[in-house]
């Protein structure tokens, strides 16, 4: 069921199997309630990840190419779809998208990636969307690929890493993409990856077990307090995984204003009018633990269906959603209702 990221199996599995052990000693429906609400075929998928032929040349030329991601391939990804009743996926290119490259081949393979994606929706109707992803080292780049992945590859939204080297979204350098992401009220997927100043802090964890969910958190608070998240209300946010550690430090950042009145003036409507506005999926987080905190921070009309597939399996996140004990209403509205909101073709 579990495909874990190489390098790191023994440790996330374990930790995996407590939490469904947990999660399936309070809240197990019957066998057959599980297999009617898996036949459903009307989910959308908005942590998706997929490979194209020129990342994949890229990312294994330089020995990034790890784990589920070797053996991707859209056939994988169409059974895995049907096994948890996805309808749409909302493809998505994990970290380090295009980061490790520069100049001109990291602006064709932005291209390449995007296109891929659209091709992909285009030959299997109803299935896909995309996030598109953005040359991120530089701006003129960027703003040009993402008019050009919005108006003509008609992607449902831009899908950007938490941080690019040691700069969180909310640095002055990506005001202009913010900008204009507030201008057409697009949406903002965020994916998390390891920023430079914390590789392999940790003996034998590798950074998606820790760092995720810290450089996650980081890029919220860096977009709150840097003033970003309210100079831009248009944009659609959503936060991988729950948004990490976010709900944990909610009282911290709370007092944050009112520690540093400096800070007032970057969060006039305050901070949890933007904590609560954002959107978070379900992705490594479909579990006890970690719901029963985000849903004391938002509401259930901000939680979205994410399968991180192929780091894990559609079904597998399906089951921890169904076995937290949410109703079948609260069910359909995660794992389709809210997307169909942000993404209103998919209706």
């Amino acid at each position: 069921m579990f495909k874990p990221v190489c390098g790191c199996e023994v440790s996330r599995r374990s930790f995996l199997s407590g939490l469904v052990g947990l999660g399936a000693s309070t809240v197990l429906p019957s066998v057959a309630q599980e297999t009617s609400i898996l036949g459903k075929k009307d989910r959308v998928d908005t942590h998706h990840h997929f490979f194209s032929p020129g990342i994949r040349s890229a990312m294994s030329s330089k020995n990034l190419l790890q784990g589920p991601a070797v053996s991707w391939t859209l056939q994988k990804t169409l059974d895995d779809m049907d096994r948890a009743g996805t309808a749409t996926a909302i493809l998505s290119a994990t970290t380090p998208q295009v980061s490790f490259l520069n100049g001109s081949e990291a602006n064709s393979l932005a291209r390449e990636n995007n296109e891929y994606a659209a091709k992909l929706r285009g030959d299997h109707k109803g299935r896909f969307g995309s996030f598109a992803m953005l040359p991120m080292h530089d701006m003129d780049s960027a703003l040009k690929e993402l008019e050009y992945a919005l108006d003509v590859l008609k992607a449902d939204g831009i899908g950007l890493l938490t941080s690019y080297g040691d700069k969180w979204l909310g640095h002055p350098k990506f005001t202009p993409v913010m900008n204009e992401l507030n201008r057409r009220g697009a949406i903002l997927y965020t994916h998390p990856t390891s920023a430079d100043c914390c590789n392999n802090l940790i003996p034998n964890t590798p950074p998606t077990v820790v760092e995720y969910g810290t450089d996650t958190t980081r890029t919220i608070v860096d977009l709150v307090f840097s003033g970003t998240a309210a100079r831009c209300p248009n944009i659609k946010f959503i936060f991988s995984h729950a948004g990490g550690t976010l709900p944990f430090l909610t009282e911290r950042l709370q007092k944050m204003p009112v520690i540093d009145k400096s800070l007032q003036e970057k969060v006039p409507n305050g901070v949890m009018h933007e904590l609560k506005r954002f959107y978070y999926d379900t992705a490594w987080a479909a579990n006890p633990f970690t719901l029963s905190s985000l849903l004391h921070l938002v509401s259930k009309d901000q939680v979205l269906f994410g399968s991180d597939y192929p780091y894990r399996t559609s079904e597998d996140n399906i089951k921890g959603i169904i076995q937290y004990g949410f109703n079948q209403n609260d069910i359909n509205q995660i794992t389709r209702g809210n997307a169909i909101k942000l993404i209103p073709r998919l209706a």
